[in-house]
């Protein structure tokens, strides 16, 4: 059984929720690492422009001050997307994360670090054989750190139910090439419609698979391409397409692997924030109304029972009116499970179950209320 500590939203003067923030990260244990000239990986959204869902840089402020006492080198960071948008290179991605307050103004000790690079190459593959992925390309600047800490807006998710600390460190951590390995199974493909003859993907394609046809057009030779997805990295035009064909099932045991690499053989702790619980994954360029009123903070090392103890009080919560629930008054729904009932064909529980197999942590918790 691991211990899942909680805060609630309620505040009074000389108790701020980011002081909350700080009493929670001590009661639950944060101390007994040792941070000391530890290069410390603060994994967190950097938000997505137009969604405003994302973690207040004042959270991740208060986490930094108090690493900072324990003598960590602290960096906040997030890697590159795997669809196009502000947040699929290293350059627009900081410059979305610098609008969103997470910037020098904010963080004048503990700078803002894109994981995989400017184009998404930046990676380190690392050993897990598992079931479904041998090794896990996660980006590098989290890779070589000493020390993970995940801070995590607890939300629904399109694909694998809810997204919490599994998520936000396997998929969140993935380089854009692991992204596709966690999305498809399959080899990339091409828009030709979309193509600008740039000639990045030919320039780059490691297997020499890729070439432009006599219309002057990007042509996979799937005789040669292994599927490694560097032309889906690197095409700015997205004529370089993933193949979306793995299920919500298959995604969350991917999930699960590439989050035991990340946290692999290092100290980690994980905090979770059960506030603006949008029905749809952060990565949209809005968010929908907030499907229960916002519950409070936990902390923990286990990240298994820490988003378990998130769904339990999700579930228990009543619903918010004039939400995509489509309930109309306080307290319809307790006791029902909104992730399944918003999207129906996913299953978060198998995720979280393959994760307590793999020997990510377990789900057996006690919630000890700060």
């Amino acid at each position: 059984m691991s211990n899942v500590y909680f805060t609630d939203m309620r505040t009074r003067p000389g108790r701020s929720l980011t002081d909350k923030v700080e009493l929670l990260m001590r009661k639950a244990g944060i101390d007994s690492i040792d941070f000391k000239n530890k290069f410390t990986a603060i994994k967190i959204h950097l938000g997505e422009p137009g969604n405003l869902a994302y973690l207040r840089p004042n959270y991740a402020a208060r986490v930094v001050e108090v690493l900072l006492k324990k003598g960590a080198k602290p960096f906040l960071t997030d890697a590159n997307t795997l669809y196009q948008g502000r947040r699929a290179n290293g350059l627009d991605h900081l410059l979305a994360a610098f609008e969103n307050g997470y910037n020098a103004v904010t963080f004048p000790q503990c700078p803002v670090v894109i994981a995989d690079g400017v184009r998404s190459l930046d990676e380190r593959e690392i050993p897990i054989d598992q079931t479904y992925c041998k090794t896990a390309k996660i980006g590098s600047a989290i890779a070589d750190a000493d020390v993970i800490v995940s801070m995590n807006h607890f939300k629904g998710h399109e694909q694998a139910g809810f997204g919490g600390a599994l998520k936000n460190l396997g998929m969140g951590s993935a380089s854009r090439r692991g992204k596709l390995e966690l999305h498809s199974s399959s080899q990339p493909q091409i828009d030709q419609t979309l193509c600008t003859a740039c000639g990045m993907c030919v320039k780059y394609c490691a297997s020499d698979a890729v070439h432009l046809n006599a219309n002057k057009k990007a042509e996979i030779d799937y005789a040669k391409c292994v599927g490694c997805g560097q032309c889906v990295a690197l095409c700015q035009f997205e004529a370089a397409q993933p193949v979306w064909n793995d299920s919500g099932e298959v995604l969350n045991y991917k999930i699960s692997e590439y989050a035991l690499a990340v946290i692999k053989d290092k100290p980690n702790f994980h905090i979770n924030f059960i506030v603006d619980v949008s029905p749809q994954c952060d990565c949209w360029v809005c968010n929908d109304a907030a499907i229960v009123p916002n519950i409070g903070i936990a902390a923990s090392f286990d990240p298994v029972a820490l988003d378990q103890a998130c769904a339990d009080m999700v579930v228990h919560a009543a619903a918010n009116p004039h939400t995509c629930l489509n309930t109309h008054e306080y307290g319809e729904l307790q006791g029902e499970d909104k992730f399944k009932l918003i999207h129906p064909h996913t299953d978060w529980k198998i995720g979280l179950a393959y994760a307590e197999k793999i020997g990510l942590g377990s789900r057996t918790y006690e919630l000890k209320t700060v």
